[in-house]
């Protein structure tokens, strides 16, 4: 087993620890793959001949240096290959290491559900499994004909191969996202448009801490609405100047809503994706001497200093906009 799958048990606002995470792994190996917003792939072939430990000895490692630096326990899958270290994270808990043997790939494998590969959504682990083809092993047990004739050529094949263990992928080394992503589900299809508007409320003002978080601005904000008959409606808008500023991204987001001038529409769930995204640093802005504006960003500042303190639900949706 050569590859790590970590997962950082970190407050989704706190993605600014995650390059300082990235760099406990880097100093194993230069093969690192970053998951934002709390994980990371790890390629340890080389750290395994050079430390004269397996990669799962080495996991202990991590987590021990996670714990005494920064105080972050994390979960480890560990596997011979990317995907199956995945697969194998999802099986993990924090303080164990959860490693699919070298030579029980298939075993380790048959009784997962469908869903447990990566990539794999709901709506293809629905499909197969209304075919009874609900675990790894009886999709790996399935003719190729059948599989690509529910899902695809392309899709069949590929998903018959992985549940049969092999994995073709590779880590590649990367920086951070360059985007960040918030959903809001609703608890069943929702039609009333007041509902729509607080939880974009929601999801812009968690899309403005992170970005605060990571002192970095986005460009484009992308709006997606998913129906209740599974489609979905995509809208991006360039903003005027890069921002990570909660009431501008509140703007846009409901710009983008109302341009879709939904009627009765039952929504399933909307998200927002913060695009673009560069050190704030070396953002630009217009000046403004707008009061409300300014009170609202030191609204902010103070809001983004409670969360640092207290966690993610020290202030609640909306009590910016107030």
């Amino acid at each position: 087993m050569t590859i790590l799958c970590v997962r950082f048990q970190l407050p989704p606002m706190y993605e600014a620890a995650l390059p300082e995470l990235l760099g406990l792994l880097e100093e194993f190996t230069p093969v690192v793959e970053a998951l934002p917003p709390d994980a990371a792939l790890a390629d340890l072939r080389g750290a395994e001949r050079y430390f004269g430990r397996s990669a799962v000895e080495l996991a202990s490692v991590v987590r021990v240096r996670a714990l005494a630096r920064y105080g972050v326990d994390c979960a480890i899958g560990a596997g011979p290959g990317p995907m199956l270290a995945r697969v194998a994270l999802r099986a993990a808990r924090p303080g164990v290491t959860c490693a699919v043997p070298e030579d029980a790939v298939a075993e380790f494998l048959a009784d997962r559900p469908v869903a447990a590969l990566p990539g794999v959504g709901a709506a293809t682990a629905r499909t197969l499994d209304e075919y009874g083809l609900d675990t790894l092993g009886r999709v790996a047990a399935a003719p190729l004909s059948t599989l690509q004739r529910l899902i695809g050529a392309k899709a069949g094949r590929e998903l018959r191969e992985k549940a049969s263990g092999i994995d073709r992928g590779r880590v590649v080394p990367n920086a951070v996202s360059r985007s960040l992503t918030t959903e809001r589900a609703f608890g069943i299809d929702e039609l009333d448009p007041d509902r729509h508007r607080r939880a974009l409320l929601s999801a812009a003002e968690e899309i403005g801490a992170r970005l605060r978080a990571v002192e970095k601005v986005c460009r484009t904000l992308t709006l997606t609405v998913r129906y209740a008959d599974r489609s979905a409606t995509t809208r991006s808008r360039t903003l005027k100047e890069p921002t990570a500023h909660s009431a501008a991204l509140t703007r846009a987001a409901y710009g983008m809503y109302e341009a879709l001038g939904l009627q009765r529409a039952r929504v399933r769930a909307l998200a927002l994706r913060a695009e673009g995204l560069t050190p704030a640093e070396e953002a630009s802005y217009q000046l403004t001497f707008d009061p409300v504006d300014e009170k609202a960003r030191r609204i902010e500042e103070v809001a983004d200093r409670a969360r640092a303190r207290f966690g993610p639900r020290a202030v609640m949706p909306g009590a910016l906009a107030a």
